[in-house]
């Protein structure tokens, strides 16, 4: 059975690059275009692992990371953020809000796969 990955971006190249590098990888993919519609995914969705962009209209990266962290079911959903941004406090912030990981845009297939194998063991 594979692994389900919400993508969460409001670039719609951006969602669709990671989107076709998960899926060519077996993963399954849920897309949502800010926080809030991401969390409204969540809802009887089984999400394995979420990748959000930190800069976002509606609900940012570290927003959406405390709320995620609120439900029960995804306390322990690895969350990865994936952003421009690489400033330590905001590395900092992410982490204290209940991120497991960061990536710098722009990614490399190979390295984000590699992320996501080593967060879902």
């Amino acid at each position: 059975m594979s692994k389900t990955v919400l993508v969460v971006d409001d670039s719609l190249s951006i969602r669709e690059a990671v989107s076709y590098t998960l899926q060519a990888e077996g993963f399954s993919v849920i897309k949502a275009d800010n926080g809030k519609n991401a969390l409204k995914n969540l809802t009887g969705n089984t999400v394995d692992l979420i990748i959000t962009d930190l800069h976002m209209p509606e609900m940012d990266g570290i927003e959406l990371t405390k709320e995620i962290r609120k439900l029960n079911d995804f306390v322990h959903t690895p969350i990865l953020l994936l952003t421009t941004e690489s400033q330590v406090s905001k590395k900092m912030e992410a982490k204290q809000a209940g991120a497991t990981g960061w990536i710098v845009k722009p990614f490399e297939s190979e390295r984000l796969i590699a992320v996501i194998k080593k967060v879902l063991r």
